[in-house]
């Protein structure tokens, strides 16, 4: 079955009771059993619910996995997979990622006992550096947020099965429609599905997706024990919006490619980072990796000035000033005050997420309208 058919069907049967061509949303707590552990497979909705498991099983189509797990946010997801680990192991990260992410691993998991090294990953090679007998799990994004700088899975993956270390890719950006990280090594894929999954702006939640029974009998524990799992209602939204992801991200891509060579053009902007530029550091591993560019683009007008960054995000019309990414709307943001503010500002700088930094998240609107708001904007 191929990708454009998969988001549609993958995983999926018409409801049982009826025939719903679209699973039905249980909204419900428990199930009546006939005896003591006498049940039609569902017992409570924390462990188990038809609406969540048919959201599970497309989420394990389209990403070429085996099993999939939803939770109630893509940090729950990733407080899942660090909840494998015990004081004393060691992870390596790229060091340019989501603030949330950097957050949840310094803020929390450092107090409890596990060492972060956050380094930069453009060559895959620099991870061997820090590999070492406590190393037990690798995190990637690529592309990353919001640099879009780009790592190399296959070789990522190379060297985590060489040291037999997990390794972990956050697809947010990529979605599988452009990347598929477990069929390039990986062993765990991440998604906020609150961004492109969805797509539609209305729904908070988090996924992940791997092919190893013995690894997904771990995690299906944790959600379970820990209970951040997502309500019948948003797994129906987040099923709604995979049915049309493949036509929504073929126009991210086109309208992204519009937006990041007008910005490229534009004699007041100095840098535009999207991966789609032949001149982009690793562009060469993105075309091998990714079937597109994505809609992700940051940019850094002239004079670097953080005066300019703000009057720019909030002169934007048909690009709405606000956190997130991923919906059909153009979203504008400011990383250091917004998505990567718990980044100490030092940190921040040395990977490019300087003050007068921009990100955007490409919609489907008309590329007309995005390019002449973008125009009006900076003037």
């Amino acid at each position: 079955m191929k990708f454009n058919t998969k988001t549609i069907h993958g995983g999926q049967s018409h409801d049982p009771a009826y025939g719903a061509v679209m699973p039905p949303i249980y909204q419900t707590s428990t199930y009546a059993q006939s005896t003591p552990g006498g049940h039609k497979g569902f017992e409570y909705s924390r462990t188990h619910n038809p609406t969540r498991q048919a959201l599970e099983n497309a989420l394990a189509s389209i990403e070429n996995g085996t099993y999939g797990l939803a939770f109630a946010s893509g940090l729950a997801a990733i407080d899942a997979v660090m909840k494998l680990l015990k004081p004393g192991d060691e992870v390596i990260s790229t060091n340019d990622l989501y603030g949330g992410t950097y957050r949840l691993f310094t803020k929390i998991f450092e107090d409890f006992g596990i060492k972060f090294h956050f380094i930069g990953m453009q060559n895959a090679a620099n991870i061997e550096n820090y590999i070492n007998t406590n190393t037990k799990l690798i995190w990637v994004e690529t592309p990353t947020n919001p640099m879009m700088n780009i790592i190399d899975i296959i070789a990522t993956a190379k060297i985590a099965k060489q040291h037999q270390v997990l390794l972990a890719v956050d697809n947010t950006f990529a979605t599988p429609y452009l990347q598929q990280p477990l069929d390039l090594g990986a062993d765990i894929v991440m998604h906020s599905a609150t961004k492109y999954l969805g797509g539609h702006s209305d729904l908070v939640m988090g996924a992940l997706i791997v092919k190893d029974k013995a690894l997904a009998n771990k995690l299906y524990f944790i959600q379970n024990a820990s209970g951040a799992i997502c309500g019948p209602q948003d797994a129906f939204l987040a099923l709604r919006g995979i049915k049309t992801l493949h036509v929504r991200m073929q126009r991210h891509c086109e309208n992204g490619k519009a937006v990041a060579h007008y910005l490229a053009a534009h004699p007041k902007i100095e840098k535009v980072y999207w991966p789609g530029f032949e001149t982009h550091p690793n562009h060469d591993i993105a075309k091998a990796q990714m079937k597109d560019f994505g809609g992700m683009i940051s940019f850094v007008a002239n004079g670097n000035n953080f005066e300019q960054a703000i009057k720019i995000v909030e002169n934007l019309n048909v690009f709405t000033l606000a956190e997130s990414l991923g919906g059909v709307e153009s979203l504008c943001g400011h990383p250091a005050s917004m998505t990567h503010a718990s980044i100490p500002k030092q940190e921040r700088e040395n990977i490019g997420v300087v003050d007068s930094l921009i990100r955007l998240s490409v919609g489907i609107e008309d590329e007309e309208d995005l390019i002449n708001d973008l125009k009006q904007a900076i003037g």
